[in-house]
């Protein structure tokens, strides 16, 4: 049996899931999103809690035996906390701000870059060098936040770009000169 897959995940109060054909909906104070459901996968909501199972006993319905759940888990722990990425900008001048529905980063290049942000998620910008990623969708939340640290990701050398919270670097010695 899956580890992961077997465990129920918890209802708390306010939160509805529904089954409907091969679509599990999660609405919760904060929103409602969706999950499609791959053949071979079921998913029953009794006493309070998701109970997730599988008809085959393959390594491939294995996997997603365990992913349904954590994506199911996700899903509730969205509608009623959110989830959050912080990132932090470390360099001279280096600064973002945010316009409507974007965000401009100014990151060392001759130029500044613009990133869209998607409807869903909210974009917040700290003391200009620290940038607040929220929404309801923990995937959706991770790509616009790898998105933005990919324009400048941080170097190893000089500790410039930008980083997750907490993120720790290895700070790399540069090329020794000859003596």
């Amino acid at each position: 049996m899956s580890r992961i897959g077997i465990k129920p995940v918890a209802l708390t109060s306010g939160v509805e899931v529904n089954v409907e054909d091969r679509h599990v909906s999660v609405k919760g104070a904060l929103g409602q999103l969706g999950w499609d459901l791959v053949d071979g996968i079921d998913v029953d909501v009794k006493d309070g809690a998701v109970h997730v199972g599988r008809r085959g006993n393959s390594s491939r319905m294995k996997a997603l035996h365990g992913l349904t759940r954590v994506e199911l888990f996700n899903l509730v722990q969205g509608v009623t906390k959110g989830f959050e990425r912080t990132l932090e900008l470390t360099g001279v001048g280096y600064r973002a701000q945010v316009q409507g529905q974007s965000l401009t980063l100014n990151v060392g290049f001759s130029h500044p870059v613009v990133l869209s942000i998607p409807p869903s998620v909210q974009v917040s910008v700290d003391k200009q060098t620290v940038v607040s990623v929220k929404g309801i969708d923990k995937r959706l939340v991770s790509q616009v936040a790898a998105n933005i640290r990919s324009v400048r990701p941080p170097d190893v050398y000089k500790q410039k770009g930008i980083k997750y919270a907490g993120e720790r670097l290895l700070k790399k010695a540069g090329k020794a000169g000859k003596k």
